[in-house]
């Protein structure tokens, strides 16, 4: 394991002194959309096929125990950007859109000198503007699906090749259906493919503005479901090469009623296309890296590479995030600096709210005003990440995962279960036994209960902006409940007494 004075000497700050012409280096920040970090070769998956995100890794820095602060797109990225935890940047379901009142780390930057600039998805929930949350050029959702369909014209599909339907139907067409179970490649080649045109986007951005400070921030859609690939990957996963997980004997009355009839073989299907997906997303961010090379400024460029959160993909029977188990909330986190970063493997916890701090401080720009993160060096000795739209929070340590749900909220993100509103719920898992968080462990181990839901308590404490309220009075149960109401979220009726 790296110690942390080691590997604070091996990322330390590109600070630049009164009176050097030098700039500050420039930031390439590159994310996923649901890429779990077991879904990499690095991680030592060898049905991943992901070489260019390997070599990145190999070149720099890769975080192997990084974790979420909310497995939910929209809380976790804007979390992320602010530095805060998501219901302190009032973000903690969906639909939210972020403040545009709120400090964010291209605010920072763009103070700093740099000129900013973000392609691909986002969860702004806004309109794309210049300037919006400190990005000079702003090319989201709505921009990119606009000009892709203006600008690209695909080629017919070769005779005999069955495509995905179109459009993607969520919840309103069978699971199998909307998650790929078929493994049907979408219906455009790799040089049409949307993911293509944001990357295209990209790299004439880089091109444009290679003499000057940049920080370009590439968002990438792939590998969510519906697990688009194109034409020329069709067939490049064998559906039978993939193991069907365990499901656990508590597992049975949370699995989402719309995962309950899905065969063995559609899951393996559904494995495959997530993991086909994966790799049209690596060969993608190996053209940016390649851009970045070819322009001559990759030894003056921190890159990042991440992903909002992971992914089940049939753990516990599901197949989706909204949950706290592991596969979910770790994530790949990447820096590489030639010359600043020394390449190497940090297995200490981290957490996404430490980003803000490491590259501001790396890049010489100004810190947020509120940082709930800290440098990446410091390592900690637990993570917390939360689910407010289902009232949930997790606490990990390396020996033990607590869940805790309030249990009032029903389930209103479409992942409906047999008992939506169990009332609390206390999970604990031993993962030095139990390392597939199978076997609940609560009612044997009161102490790391107890002392987990502390944490999560002071976390929040810490952090939310609704802490001078906390109730007087209560156990520690009824101060968690308190914090997990989703101030952005409809409220819910109370529980029946």
């Amino acid at each position: 394991m790296l110690t942390r004075r080691a590997f604070a000497a091996g990322i330390a700050p590109a600070v630049i002194t009164r009176g050097q012409s030098k700039r500050r280096p420039n930031l390439l920040f590159l994310m996923a959309d649901d890429h779990a970090a077991y879904v990499m070769g690095c991680d030592g998956n060898r049905q991943a096929l992901t070489p260019n995100l390997d070599q990145l890794a190999a070149e720099g820095v890769r975080f192997a125990a990084h974790h979420c602060n909310s497995p939910v797109c929209t809380p976790s990225r804007q979390s992320l950007l602010t530095g805060q935890m998501p219901h302190a940047a009032g973000v903690t379901v969906l639909s939210t859109p972020l403040s545009t009142d709120k400090p964010t780390l291209a605010k920072q930057l763009r103070t700093a000198g740099y000129q900013t600039a973000v392609f691909g998805k986002m969860h702004f929930n806004r309109a794309a503007e210049p300037g919006l949350h400190g990005f000079d050029v702003v090319s989201t959702e709505d921009v990119i699906g606009r000009e892709w369909q203006r600008a690209v014209r695909p080629a017919a599909v070769p005779d005999g090749m069955r495509t995905k339907a179109l459009p993607w139907r969520p919840f309103q067409t069978p699971a199998r259906e909307w998650l790929n179970a078929a493994k049907l490649p979408y219906p455009c080649r790799d040089a049409e493919m949307k993911g293509t045109f944001i990357i295209n986007q990209a790299m004439r951005y880089l091109e444009e503005n290679a003499n000057r400070q940049f920080a370009c921030w590439v968002s990438l859609m792939e590998p969510h479901s519906p697990f688009d690939f194109p034409i020329e990957d069709a067939g490049a996963m064998d559906a039978s090469r993939f193991h069907v997980p365990e499901v656990g004997p508590r597992d049975g009355s949370q699995i989402p009623l719309i995962f309950r009839d899905l065969s063995s073989a559609e899951k393996q299907g559904i494995a495959a296309a997530y993991y086909t997906s994966a790799h049209f997303l690596d060969r993608n961010m190996g053209r940016v890296l390649k851009k970045l090379k070819d322009l001559r400024l990759d030894e003056n460029t921190l890159v990042v590479y991440t992903a909002d959160h992971g992914y089940d993909l049939g753990q516990h029977g599901r197949f989706e995030k909204h949950c706290g188990y592991d596969p979910a909330l770790r994530v790949p986190l990447i820096l590489r600096h030639p010359g600043k970063i020394r390449p190497r493997v940090v297995r200490e916890f981290t957490e996404h709210l430490d980003l803000a701090p490491t590259l501001l401080e790396h890049l010489d720009a100004p810190p947020l005003p509120v940082q709930h993160g800290q440098s990446l060096y410091k390592g900690r000795k637990l993570i917390v990440s939360e689910y407010l739209e289902n009232e949930e929070v997790f606490v990990r340590t390396e020996r033990w995962k607590l869940l805790y749900g309030s249990g009032r909220r029903a389930r209103t993100d479409g992942y409906v279960t047999d008992n939506p509103t169990q009332g609390r719920s206390t999970r604990l898992f031993d993962l030095a036994a139990d390392p597939g968080e199978f076997q609940d462990v609560a009612a044997a181990q009161p102490k790391p209960v107890e002392a987990l839901k502390k944490a999560a308590l002071q976390r929040f404490r810490d952090t939310h902006p609704e802490a001078a309220r906390e109730p007087s009075q209560g156990g520690v149960d009824d101060l968690l409940d308190f914090y997990l109401v989703p101030r952005d979220a409809k409220p819910v009726p109370p529980r029946p007494a």
